[in-house]
Formats: structure tokens, C-alpha cells, sequence
């Protein structure tokens, strides 16, 4: 592999680790976002009990903490596949 299809791989390795990261961080703050809104804005929503002892509220911030543990989770299940692979074929020459 030349010197410039390598650099030019690892520009599209970059691109895309880039694109992944921008996607599910926007992904996090919307549901970051919208829970936060839901809490200004809609209280009376947020209050309303599902069962004794737990709200509407409560269970969606439970989840907004589960879509974040996810959304990490996704990051770490792609870089260890896709992203390290390819930067070690980049690396051993491949």
C-alpha cells in the first residue's frame, strides 16, 4: 500500500470514527434535551404516577441514563470492531 492510499484511508478511518461520535452524541442530547424540556415544560406529565412510588418522570430519567450506558456501549462495540481493525490493517500494512 503506497504512502498516499494509506493517508487517504486513514482520512476516511477518521471521517468516519468522526461521523459515528457526532451522530450518537447528538443522539444522547436530544434525549438529554427532551427530558429536561419534558421537566420545565410539562410537569404535571413528569408527576403523574405509573405505579406507587414511581412516576413518569422518574422512569424517563432512569431510561435517559440507560439510552446514555447504550449509546456507549454501541461507541465501544464499534471501535473495537470496525475502527481497530481497520487502523491495524492500516498500521501492519494491509
Amino acid at each position: 500500500m503506497s504512502a498516499d492510499s494509506r493517508e487517504e484511508a486513514l482520512e476516511a478511518l477518521a471521517a468516519s470514527r468522526w461521523r459515528v461520535a457526532a451522530v450518537l452524541t447528538v443522539a444522547t442530547l436530544v434525549a438529554y434535551l427532551g427530558f429536561i424540556l419534558l421537566v420545565a415544560f410539562n410537569k404535571p406529565l413528569m408527576g403523574q404516577q405509573i405505579v406507587p412510588g414511581l412516576s413518569i418522570g422518574i422512569l424517563l430519567g432512569a431510561l435517559v441514563i440507560l439510552t446514555a450506558w447504550g449509546l456507549t456501549g454501541i461507541y465501544i462495540v464499534w471501535a473495537n470492531g470496525k475502527y481497530d481493525r481497520a487502523l491495524h490493517q492500516l498500521r501492519d500494512g494491509k
